[in-house]
């Protein structure tokens, strides 16, 4: 089977939330919370580092285990288990409802905003498991950014777009460099660099998302999660958010839900398919889940059986 196989399909969210309410939620978490410099657990506590030495390439920085997630009696995910390796794009496909960005929203806590959601299992980042009592979620938030599918600058200036997280967590520094540094990274400097004072909302669709993305590597994350952050975009602008994925991944870990899967097979490095019933089916690396999947239910979805 060849990539050339691949279909596309149309559906686009998933049904356990609207990406509306997702982007309304965390932006009530950013504004609602306190500025600080606590570490994401108390320094008494241990942290694995069996997993190598910080910032290799192809380490495990999130892994999964047994991972169950509800919400009230429905269940969206089943027995997640999964090692997603720093500092590499890792897609996660699969048609709609099969609890990919239930996944996502797993790694950040996101989920603790949804009244219904209940997570069993383990979550583990960096070795430590993110769910234990210990771990401040609004802390581990600014460790893992989040990119979500429709752009949603804040009605402000560019400049006070990409510093409002600095602010909110009280973080020093020379802003102006800070700026111009996470817009250089998210390919919108040159674009914008004469109009900072300008509203962020004046922007085009493709430079309101990249403007996002700036404001989500200002605080400078370890790891970048992209809920099909090009769905809403027209082919340039897509185009220019996979080229950005890719320059990101030198730096950042990023796990990006998408739809596309010839997305997904241009820009990742790793590929994971969930399927109906929030399972895990298969994970590998991108070139061998499209041209020689393991499951027979893993192809017949790439190659538009059914999805």
């Amino acid at each position: 089977m060849t990539r050339d196989q691949m279909t596309d399909p149309d559906s686009r969210t998933d049904t356990q939330a609207t990406d509306g309410g997702r982007e309304s939620l965390a932006n009530n978490d950013l504004e609602g919370s306190t500025p600080t410099t606590e570490p994401l657990v108390d320094s008494s506590i241990d942290v694995d580092d069996s997993t190598g030495p910080s910032g290799s390439e192809g380490r495990t920085v999130i892994e999964s285990r047994d991972l169950d997630v509800y919400y009230d009696d429905v269940q969206a995910l089943q027995s997640v288990d999964i090692e997603i390796p720093a500092e590499q794009v890792t897609a996660i496909i699969g048609p709609s409802g099969c609890g990919k960005s239930t996944f996502l929203r797993c790694i950040n806590r996101m989920n603790d905003l949804v009244d219904a959601a209940r997570v069993d299992g383990e979550l583990r980042f960096e070795g430590k498991n993110v769910y234990d009592d210990d771990v401040d979620p609004v802390v581990l938030r600014r460790k893992i950014g989040m990119v979500f599918q429709a752009p949603n600058p804040f009605p402000k200036s560019i400049y006070d777009n990409v510093t409002y997280g600095l602010d909110v967590q009280g973080v020093d520094g020379d802003y102006d460099e800070i700026v111009e540094d996470a817009l250089r990274r998210a390919a919108l400097w040159d674009e914008v660099k004469d109009q900072l004072d300008s509203s962020g909302l004046d922007l085009s669709g493709g430079q309101q998302q990249r403007l996002c993305i700036a404001r989500a590597i200002a605080p400078d994350p370890d790891v970048i999660l992209m809920d099909e952050p090009a769905s809403a975009l027209d082919p340039v602008a897509t185009s220019k958010i996979e080229d950005l994925i890719e320059d990101l991944a030198e730096e950042y870990t990023v796990v990006i839900v998408t739809h596309n899967m010839q997305q997904a097979a241009r820009i990742s490095d790793k590929t994971a398919v969930f399927l109906t019933g929030g399972e895990l089916v298969e994970f590998d690396d991108t070139d061998k889940i499209f041209e020689n999947p393991e499951h027979d239910r893993v192809e017949d979805y790439i190659t538009g059986k059914f999805g």
